[in-house]
């Protein structure tokens, strides 16, 4: 099964494109739990620490598309480092206001500015779109092994993010992640040789890579994907702390990354003959299905079994959308059109924190699981309804 991956590593000037993702991962799958437990470390309200979280995402969510544009018109490189250097100055000036104990109206400000950067996952894959154009089941490998490397990186980012920021001081685990995230997009921008090249402005298709039909169905479908990880995130670490466990919320999340991590890597080395849409439309039926059990399972090893399973789901739907994405977009379009879809979790991820983190505080942490799992339905109904249409759109690709 692992052998099917084996040629991504023979790509010629592979290492550095891999070590700067992996490095920078691992750095973005911190900032949010790192958030989430500083802010409420410090002021005691959940509710505080998930809009912050929320904005932080939001503005991500508007930067992604606009920076994969100008990375699709002028270079990876070119456009990606200037951003990389000052957000990483904004997350540092975070960093101060939380320890200082400055205004709350500081903190949405500074994260906000330090969200405003372009995001590793549209950029690594657009490296492999380019790399394998035109082989469809070695692009569908390359795509699976970018979702195998984000759950590796939410495996180790959280539980770090949790460790640093507990054992040491409540800012820890954010100033990790800014090192780690800056450091690894500097690498990562070094490997020139793997960077897909600019498609000349006389060759580039005129509209934005939105209005292409179908990608806003995915991007919609992704909300909902996105409200289930944020929500999950910001209960994770309300449920283990009033259990008097805090620590424990870092095992619950790495377990619901590892579940998707492996199943991620068996569904990688399948080949499959159904459609995008279709298998679109059962992956968002298992993330339901799955995450329901948390309703009604209270014991903190219970619920770390529970999202063991349901993370199951999470591999095959983000490997599904995301090489939707790209099939439904020119080839001039393929970061944009890819950060769109990504845009999309990142605007569910800033509904699902905040809406958690009022569930939280409204209804009591257990019962704020309800979050995801109407996240989940809503996914399955998107999906679902506007099957034809979608289905359409990837077939006149085709």
């Amino acid at each position: 099964m692992l052998s099917a991956y084996a040629p991504l590593l023979r790509v010629p000037s592979v290492a550095p494109f891999l070590l700067g993702g992996a490095f920078a991962r691992v750095g973005g799958s911190m900032f949010g739990v790192s958030v989430i437990v500083m802010i409420s470390s410090r002021t005691g309200s959940f509710g505080l620490a998930g809009a912050v979280s929320a904005v932080g995402v939001l503005v991500l969510a508007i930067a992604g598309p606009l920076i994969g544009r100008l990375i699709d018109r002028h270079g990876q490189r070119r456009v990606a480092l200037p951003f990389i250097i000052a957000t990483f100055v904004a997350g540092l000036v975070m960093v101060l206001l939380s320890f200082v104990g400055a205004p709350r109206w500081t903190l949405f400000v500074a994260y906000g500015v330090s969200a405003f950067l372009p995001e590793m996952g549209p950029l690594s894959r657009a490296r492999w779109v380019h790399i394998f154009r035109g082989e469809p089941q070695s692009l569908h490998t390359a795509m699976s092994f970018e979702q195998v490397s984000d759950e590796g990186a939410f495996i180790i980012g959280p539980v770090l993010a949790v460790l640093l920021s507990t054992l040491l001081f409540p800012e820890a685990g954010l100033l990790a992640a800014e090192l780690f995230f800056t450091l690894g997009m500097v690498i990562f921008l070094s490997a020139r040789a793997t960077e897909p090249p600019v498609v000349a402005r006389d060759d580039r298709p005129h509209g934005l890579a939105v209005t292409r039909p179908g990608l806003l169905v995915v991007a919609g479908v992704l909300v909902m994907t996105g409200a289930i990880f944020g929500s999950n995130e910001v209960v994770a670490v309300a449920v283990t702390e009033q259990a008097g466990n805090k620590e424990f919320s870092s095992v619950i999340l790495a377990l619901f990354a590892l579940g998707s991590m492996l199943a991620g890597i068996v569904f990688g080395s399948r080949h499959f003959d159904s459609t995008l849409t279709r298998r679109l439309v059962l992956a968002a039926t298992g993330m339901f299905l799955l995450e329901a059990p948390a309703l009604v399972v209270t014991n903190l090893w219970g619920l770390a079994a529970v999202m063991l399973v349901a993370g199951s789901a999470t591999a095959p739907m983000l490997i599904t959308s995301l090489t939707l994405a790209q099939k439904l977009v020119p080839p001039a379009f393929v970061t944009e059109g890819m950060a769109v879809a990504i845009t999309g979790i990142l605007i569910g991820i800033s509904i699902g924190t905040a809406v958690a983190g009022w569930a939280v505080e409204h209804f009591g942490a257990h019962a704020a699981y309800a979050v995801p799992v109407t996240a989940g339905l809503v996914a399955v109904a998107l999906a679902t309804v506007r099957f034809r249409p979608l289905q359409r759109a990837e077939l006149a690709d085709a």
